[in-house]
């Protein structure tokens, strides 16, 4: 069934016509030539981001052919999605934690989300650590009375010995004694590669660390970006669907996000998300970004207009005609505010997809 669906897709974008006006403030969606503007725009300002061109036999004649796909590699995630996750029980299980003594005045303090176990991969979780017991002063006096400063021969501990009593390495034949506690070298093979069962699993208190690589394509039917994860464990080794599925979201697993044929290539498959909210939700969260970008682009025309009319030079006004073309022509100023450009796309959009993976750092564009 899975199969059927993945042909009738296949299908549906190649009868789909090609977005030919921009309509990514009306609504969120871009055409080809402005993906590419705005993938052209993230490998610029962050070159973690490069162009691929794809298996020729699969690319895109409304693509330029270097630039079918962008990618990223080696993305980390750090944790699941699951240690995320709260519930009710976890923000109403409270308790007080008082230090210092047990009287009235004794500052308290709350610890909340206290019903919450610590996860196993958590940086934040090393361990149990045992009280170290304080020592008082008749402690410390009969801990220190067994020391002595003389040593067994006789001399006092800090006193420089004579350099003759030192013996030489060579005499005592120090240079071609073994370590018993030096570890054996890994000898490669023949090849240069090491085998993968000399490889150590990370375990115990060593936090494990899974890589992804992000894809981000463009999807002519629905005429948006559609982000693609290939994860990889600490060993390299490709992630199962049911592994992948950990670092997501638990409201888009196995809903919005599924495991389809990559299409730039004829045997990847990968996770994506499915884009058929991306153009509403785009445009919900530019709508919200231009207001502001106008905003600052007309306070930066207004501060640029008092500068001008400082030059000097006396302006003549001729009756109430005048004064209502100069009325007009404000309010046209006004209305050719660039606002937010489409370059921004693709910043904004990692932005999003963020919330749908959030323990996938796929957002390299934080401090911009």
């Amino acid at each position: 069934m899975h199969a059927i669906q993945q042909q009738y897709w296949a299908v549906r974008d190649y009868l789909s016509p090609v977005l030919k006006e921009s309509k990514f403030k009306e609504h969120g969606r871009i055409t080809p030539e402005e993906f590419v503007a705005a993938g052209d725009f993230l490998s610029y300002k962050f070159p973690v981001w490069t162009w691929e061109k794809g298996d020729a036999s699969k690319a895109r004649d409304y693509l330029p052919a270097e630039k079918q796909y962008l990618v990223t590699r080696g993305v980390p995630c750090l944790r699941r999605a699951t240690s995320l996750a709260y519930t009710d029980a976890d923000e109403d299980a409270e308790r007080l934690l008082s230090f210092g003594d047990s009287s009235a005045t004794a500052d308290e303090w709350v610890e909340t989300h206290a019903g919450r176990g610590a996860t196993v991969d958590s940086a934040a979780n090393p361990g149990e650590i045992d009280d170290i017991p304080d020592l008082d002063g008749d402690g410390l006096a009969s801990a220190m009375a067994d020391v002595s400063m003389v040593s067994e021969s006789g001399a006092t501990v800090g006193e420089t010995p004579d350099l003759d009593d030192i013996p030489d390495m060579e005499e005592e034949g120090l240079e071609d004694g073994e370590d018993e506690a030096t570890a054996a070298p890994v000898v490669p093979k023949a090849g240069g590669a090491i085998d993968a069962s000399q490889v150590g699993v990370a375990n115990g208190n060593l936090l494990q660390v899974r890589t992804y690589d992000v894809m981000i394509t463009y999807d002519k039917y629905y005429q948006t970006p559609r982000i693609w994860l290939l994860g990889y464990d600490e060993n390299r080794t490709p992630l199962i669907p049911s592994q992948i599925f950990q670092d997501i979201s638990a409201d888009h697993a196995l809903k919005t996000v599924t495991i389809e044929a990559f299409p730039h290539s004829s045997t990847l498959q990968a996770a994506s998300v499915h884009p058929c909210k991306h153009a509403s939700v785009m445009k919900k969260v530019i709508e919200r970004m231009n207001a502001g970008v106008v905003e600052e682009q007309l306070a930066a025309r207004k501060n640029s207009g008092k500068h001008q009319d400082k030059d000097g030079k006396k302006k003549w006004g001729f009756g109430r005609k005048g004064g209502k073309e100069e009325g007009a022509k404000g309010a046209v100023e006004e209305e050719e505010v660039e606002g937010m450009r489409v370059d921004f796309y693709l910043v904004v959009f990692l932005k999003f997809i963020a919330s749908i993976v959030p323990t996938i750092e796929v957002d390299s564009t934080t401090a911009f």
